[in-house]
């Protein structure tokens, strides 16, 4: 059975928002590494 094209186009939307989030945390994961690395504190806000 093959699904409508809107089923696939909000399926993808919801994978593309899921996995640009995990790469937003990361991102902050890893930023908040290297400053803290580099100066020995917490970033600042």
């Amino acid at each position: 059975m093959r699904e409508s094209e809107l089923v696939k186009r909000l399926i993808w939307s919801g994978l593309l928002a899921g996995i640009g989030a995990l790469a937003s945390i990361a991102t902050q994961r890893l930023a908040t590494f290297v400053w803290v690395r580099a100066f020995g504190e917490e970033p600042p806000e």
